[in-house]
């Protein structure tokens, strides 16, 4: 279809071309992402291959002291005069190797069973109860005291490929004649030119050990049997690998009855609500920016207060407001509007409705505010020239506002996106995820895949699965944020609108 054809057609013919456009262009997303993991995989052992190939022609080509580095770290930099560089690499193979012989070692092997002696309880007849056992193993301990050690080792990996690379650089620069540097020299630059990697050390050791160990333990869990069956101290959990996946995601287990309904209540709420709030957002700027409005900043003022407010102060205050003896039943009630309370929590569409509406007050001031000053940005020789054309104030909108603002929100609109459907507040303040059913498992019909997986940790403590959903509601946000980013026109014509 040309263009001259397309803007001839009807606007919901229009509107329906864009929608199949838009899902043919996620669907062919989709698929390429998923023909681009052999090519991934490939390029990175490849890569992987380059890498030993190089560490090798380093080891042949090398001079003594160079090889020597290979076994002992830091004598290729201590005999040609570094010696405080190549102690530094010396007392770090001494303590790994330390750490391993005492800990390390045994903690990397318990990572194949998690334990194998249960403490359990046992009767004490002297204090008349049950007593845990004081001897056995802690499979969530040793799951954790593993995950460090494997972390350890590849920290220590990274600095002996230093070490290496270091050796056969103090080779070359002896071979060139050049003086090498001295401890004060590196202290120097790294207060200097490489001044950016000493900003940057401490935040990265924080991500690792604060963000990125404990991640990997929360992702490992969803790989064991650690539920309300399996509990530490007194009991043991193990290895059960993607069994916890097929329970999910199969069509015999009342978790996987659970879970699909659960994800897809999930995104029609994340739909709704990211574009509910973000057209509304746009209207409501446009109303206020538009000429002609006085008081504009007293009308932002006014919806600003609703941010001001502390989120979960609204959803209170909206819960008792529209609970069944709440102040907005009674009223109905009193003007005879209505014989009975409307079920605005209780039952289930109503409820689903209800958090919709009710996160429209809280989100469309955060549209309006960010659209608001994207619409003062638009040339109004824009406008100008398409009054002059004889364009209708829809058709502006339509060809000039939304499809400018459209190319600056876009990163902030697949945000938005994501952030509904992990938004834990609004649905746990609100409604709690009621109205329960019998029909899901530690689950209520407006719970979010986020809300559901803090009931299986907090209320049955089925941690294994609850990491389970984890690891899908990651997948599932990651994939729909790069196909759909990677698919706009703020990734694939930046320049457009500068």
């Amino acid at each position: 279809m040309t263009q001259l054809e397309y803007f001839l057609l009807p606007w919901y013919t229009k509107l329906i071309v864009k929608i199949v456009e838009t899902v043919k262009g996620a669907v062919l997303g989709i698929v390429n992402f998923f023909r681009g993991i052999p090519k991934n995989v490939s390029s990175f052992f490849r890569k992987l291959g380059d890498g030993f190939k190089n560490f090798g022609k380093t080891f042949a080509e090398g001079g003594l002291r160079t090889k020597l580095s290979f076994f002992i770290m830091g004598m290729g930099n201590l005999f040609r005069g570094q010696i405080v560089r190549g102690l530094l690499f010396l007392a770090s193979e001494v303590s790994y190797i330390w750490y391993m012989v005492t800990s390390g070692a045994g903690c990397i092997a318990g990572l194949k069973t998690l334990g194998t002696v249960r403490r359990g309880w046992y009767f004490d007849e002297e204090l008349g109860i049950d007593v845990m056992r004081e001897n056995g193993d802690n499979s969530m301990l040793i799951l954790l005291y593993g995950i460090l050690a494997l972390f350890v080792t590849a920290v220590f990996i990274a600095v002996y490929l230093n070490n290496v690379s270091s050796a056969a650089e103090a080779e070359k620069l002896s071979k060139a004649g050049s003086k090498l540097p001295k401890f004060k020299d590196d202290v120097a630059a790294l207060l200097d030119g490489k001044f950016h990697k000493t900003l940057l050390a401490f935040p990265i050791a924080g991500v690792l050990i604060f963000t990125i160990i404990p991640l990997v333990y929360m992702i490992l869990l969803a790989f064991t049997n650690y539920d309300k069956d399996h509990q530490v101290p007194a009991n043991l959990f193990t290895w059960v690998g993607l069994d916890n996946f097929k329970t999910m995601l199969g069509a015999n287990s009342v978790l996987s009855q659970t879970f699909w309904p659960v994800l897809g209540w999930t995104l029609v709420w994340a739909v709704f609500a990211t574009f509910l709030n973000y057209v509304f957002g746009i209207i409501l700027a446009m109303l206020i920016n538009k000429k002609g409005i006085r008081f504009k900043s007293f009308y932002r003022t006014l919806f600003v207060l609703a941010i001001a407010v502390p989120q979960f102060v609204s959803l209170l205050v909206m819960k008792n407001m529209l609970a069944e003896a709440g102040p907005v039943n009674v009223l109905l009630m009193e003007l005879g509007l209505i014989d009975t309370p409307l079920p605005f929590f209780t039952d289930p569409t109503w409820a689903r409705v209800t958090v919709i509406l009710v996160n429209l007050w809280i989100g469309i001031p955060y549209t309006m505010l960010i659209t608001s000053g994207i619409l003062m940005n638009i040339p109004e020789d824009l406008y100008e020239a398409a009054r002059i054309d004889g364009a209708s104030p829809f058709v502006m909108f339509t060809k000039i506002t939304m499809p400018y603002v459209l190319f600056v929100t876009t990163p902030y609109l697949i945000t938005q996106f994501i952030g509904n459907i992990n938004n834990f507040n609004v649905i746990y303040f609100l409604t709690g995820g009621t109205p329960a059913t019998l029909d899901y498992y530690q689950a209520g019909k407006t719970d979010l895949l986020v809300t559901w997986l803090y009931k299986l940790t907090v209320n049955s403590r089925d941690y294994c699965y609850a990491s389970t959903i984890g690891i899908l509601v990651f997948v599932i946000c990651s994939v729909i944020s790069l196909i759909t980013f990677r698919n706009s026109q703020s990734y694939n014509n930046e320049e457009a609108f500068q």
